[in-house]
Parts: structure tokens; sequence; C-alpha cells
């Protein structure tokens, strides 16, 4: 790993271009072309970029172009990218500061790398912290074995929106207390490691209906309310030391008195609010400055660079015109400005180089994600004691066709099974009892989940008029478009791993039990 140079000694060595070019971080892609790897190097040399954010593919990148673009899937993706860091950090006259997006490991950029529960899922544990104290150490292990010293984790947003289409399942829940609880645990297991996190995305994200990466939110709240609720997490985690907050892109007015300017080009947010008020001493990040919230009202190269600094930013996220927007900061911005900012980051690359990689071999996730799975599965309503008694068909709705839950059954039970809706009703009307597993497509609420209307018709018919046990192995919000008041019982099992699955079968058979608790509110 490269040694990294005291403060003391930073001071004098950098110049000051040098040290506005460390509060720069442009995006890296680990399915970039030659010529695009040679650019970031250019850039990285000449400009003395102090950080890289990884992503998995330029198509892919902070959705801006979800769906647009043919996504390339790489099966080396680790290697690639442990590669490209090694080449960057090459290139770099100053050890860079390596980041990702790895709120549920380094899967949620990079494929065939461990893939641990979403926060929502996390949120349903009860009473067990230490699960996320090893969750985040397990996590952190697998970004030091890549490289990567800065996870951008975890979001502390408050899931009070069952309609917001980017925070929702990346949320612990709604219950301010338990959200913050878990993000204290999960930050504890990942220090532990000596790797530094982020606390996303203040003001708080939770309760909007925009995704701030294609618009502009606006939460139309008082001071006094934010304070009470999406701030508080913030301010705990604040008074525990937190290494760094990541500013969103979000309108609102209460707290820039009336004023409609985004949160992460706000003084009044970021400088009166976080830094004077909350007394926050670390490193503000900008939440991605490529993001249509904010991009595409700044049309000169440079200029959102520098308002984003102006605000309070410490580091520039996925700024696209780096080199502009340092020439913007020397023209426009203070010595004493870029001075304190400086201080801020390079302390934070002192405490991410102190602690050595020593392994360069990925965790394995299923251990851990058993435990999950145990202590997360909930009873939503009802019971499914004797149901297995019961002459009954499995059927199989959404995007899994195996289903791993229906085969653990099989090893005990014998039934039958249909997943082929234009063969099923047939098959349906034969039996009283069915149980019924749902796979939602997708963890996002957009187009009901990418469940067909046919599909979410169909088991509102069945729940209305036969004896119907539902596991719903995604998004819990899933429930607001079912109607669950007939259904016998209700079981969450939150993910479509194998082995919550398989831990869902042992809840079936009556094996094991679902000790976990809905951390959202089902208004249905």
């Amino acid at each position: 790993m490269n040694n990294i140079i005291a403060y003391s000694k930073a001071i004098t060595t950098l110049s000051l271009q040098e040290k506005v070019g460390q509060l720069f971080m442009p995006a890296a892609f680990i399915n970039d072309t030659e010529e695009e790897i040679l650019q970031i190097e250019k850039l990285i040399s000449e400009y003395a970029i102090g950080s890289l954010c990884f992503f998995h593919s330029r198509a892919s990148a902070a959705t801006n172009f979800e769906g647009q673009k043919k996504i390339v899937y790489n099966e080396n993706s680790f290697e690639t990218l442990n590669k490209l860091i090694q080449r960057y950090q090459k290139a770099a006259k100053y050890p860079l500061l390596m980041s990702i997006d790895a709120e549920w490991g380094l899967a949620m950029r990079i494929e065939n790398t461990p893939q641990y529960p979403y926060a929502i899922t996390l949120g349903a544990i009860q009473n067990n912290e230490n699960l996320l104290f090893k969750l985040g150490k397990q996590i952190a292990a697998d970004c030091k074995a890549a490289g990567i010293h800065w996870n951008l984790a975890p979001v502390v947003d408050i899931n009070n929106n069952p309609n917001n289409p980017v925070i929702g399942y990346r949320s612990f829940g709604e219950n301010k207390y338990l959200v913050t609880l878990k993000a204290a645990a999960f930050i504890k297991g990942t220090e532990m490691e000596g790797v530094l996190t982020c606390i996303k995305h203040f003001p708080g994200h939770g309760d909007t209906a925009v995704d701030s990466h294609l618009g502009l939110p606006l939460i139309e709240k008082s001071k006094e309310e934010l304070l009470k609720n999406e701030l508080f997490p913030f301010q705990h985690l604040i008074n525990e030391g937190v290494d760094s907050i990541m500013a969103g892109h979000l309108s609102i007015p209460a707290l820039a008195d009336g004023d409609a300017i985004p949160s992460s080009l706000s003084k009044k947010m970021l400088k009166n609010l976080l830094r004077d008020e909350m007394n926050f001493k670390g490193v503000v990040i900008s939440d991605a400055l490529n993001m249509h919230a904010i991009s595409k009202n700044y049309t000169t190269k440079g200029e959102l660079e520098w308002l984003a600094f102006d605000a309070g930013n410490d580091v520039l996220c996925f700024s696209e015109y780096a080199q502009e927007g340092i020439e913007a900061i020397l023209k426009n911005a203070s010595e004493k400005q870029i001075e304190e900012s400086f201080k801020r980051i390079w302390h934070l690359k002192e405490k991410a180089f102190m602690k050595e990689a020593t392994s360069i071999t990925l965790s394995d996730a299923s251990d851990l994600n058993t435990a999950i799975a145990k202590e997360s599965l909930t009873i939503y309503k009802g019971s499914v004691a004797d149901f297995k008694k019961q002459h009954f068909i499995g059927l199989t709705i959404g995007s899994t066709k195996n289903s791993a839950f229906f085969d653990a059954i099989g090893k005990e039970l014998s039934f039958e099974k249909v997943s082929d809706l234009e063969q099923s009703e047939a098959n349906l009307s034969k039996f009283d009892n069915v149980l019924i597993a749902i796979y939602p497509p997708k963890a996002k609420p957009a187009n009901l989940f990418d469940i067909p209307q046919e599909q979410l018709d169909l088991i509102n018919t069945l729940s209305a008029t036969k004896n119907v046990v539902i596991y719903l192995f995604g998004n819990p919000y899933v429930l607001n478009h079912l109607k669950t008041e007939s259904t016998k019982a209700v079981v969450i099992a939150y993910q479509n791993f194998e082995v919550f699955q398989e831990n869902a079968a042992l809840h079936f058979l009556g094996h094991n039990l679902a000790p976990g608790k809905t951390p959202v509110t089902i208004k249905r």
C-alpha cells in the first residue's frame, strides 16, 4: 500500500492547485476501455486528483442511463477492479482514496462478489445489532481485499414514503431510533477493519417521491419536523464521530430560509446547519454531481464544481469536469477556504492508510446471510401452523422459475407445483389450499416492482376464494398491492437468496421461528 505523508508535511509539500485536486473524486468504471482508463490516469497524474469512486460501467452509473444502454457483464469483475486500483495508484503522485457504494457489499457495483441483504431486511432484525456489526466488518474486509478504503455507506434516511423510487429498500426502516442503532453497529464493524464510512443522504432522502438521479425532490416539512425525525440519525452519529456525510440533492425550503436551492449547493444547509448547528467536523462529500437533480441546471463546465465546493462540500463526487472545476475553485475561492477542506480530506486519508490490507481473498457470505435470514424472517399476519397437513398446491409468482423454497419443502412433503400461469388455472381449480411464493423482479416500487398486473390480480383472486399462505421474497411494500385480508398467513423473507428461501421453507415445515418485525408500515 502507498505511504502517505503526514498532514504537517503535506501542507507545505503540495501546491495550492494540488490541494484543490485532492478535493476531486471522479468516477472510475471497471468495464472501461483502455482509452478511457488512460484518460483517467492522465487526469490523476496531471491534476493531483485525490480520490476515485468506482462504478460497474458507464451504462449503469448513477442510474442516469438505466435501461437505455446495454450493460456488459464481466465475470472477472473483482480481478479487474483490483488491477485497476493498483494501476491508478501507480499513476498518482499522492495516494488515492478509493471509494465505492457497498451498502450490501461489493455486489452493489461488482458482479461475482459477496452479496448481503438490503438494509430493509436488516431493519427487520430485533435486538441483535451484533449481526449488523459483523456485516459491516465483513463488507469492509471485502473492500480492503479490493483496495477500497471508503465505503459510501450506510444509508441513514428514514424510510417513511412507500413510493420512494430510490431509497426504500436501502433504508433500515421508518423508526429513527432503530435506523440510528443499526447504522451505528454497521459503522463500528466497518471501522474495526480500518475502512472509512459515510452516512447519507443529508438532510434525509427518505420522504421523497422523486429520484434525485433524475429530478430534484421537494420536501415541504418544517425544520422542527426534520430535526425531530430525518435529522435525528445524522445528529446522533455526528456525536459518535462519523467519518463523513454525503450531501443529497434535495430541495428543503424550511432549511434554507425558503430557498428552493438543492441541499448539496446550499451554504445554509451545509455550513449553517450541518457545520455550525449540528457541529460536524468531518468530511462532507457531495452526492454524484452528474445526477440530473442538479447537473442539468449548470451547463458551464466547472461552475457546478465551484458552487458545490463553495456551499461546503469538501469532496466533489462524480465530477465530470475536474480540470475546469479546479480552475474555477482556484479563481474564486480564498486560500483559507481551500486549506480548510484540504485539511479535512488529508486527515481522512491519514486515517484510511493507517491499517494495511492483509488479504486479497473475498469473504464467504453464506454463514452470515443464513444468520440474517433466520433473524429477519417476519410473520406479517396469521399462522402457517397445520397448513402443511392440508392438500395444497405451490404457486410461484415472479422472477424465479426454480424455487429453492419449494424444493426444500419437497424434501419432506409431496405436493404439486405450478409456475406457468397459462397452465396453472386448471391445476389451481383442483385445490382449496394454495401456497404462494412471490419473487418480485425488482426491489424498487416503479411499475409494481415489475410484477405483471395479471399476476397480482391472480393472487388477489386466490386470496379471496381459497385458503392461501403467502411467502414474499422481496420488498415488503409489495403487500401494498395485495388484498391480504382473507389470506391465512403472510410471511416476509425479504430476499430471494437461496439461504433465505431454505430458511423460509424450514419455517413453513415448523422447524424454526420467525422473530423479525416489519420495519415499515404497510398501508393496506
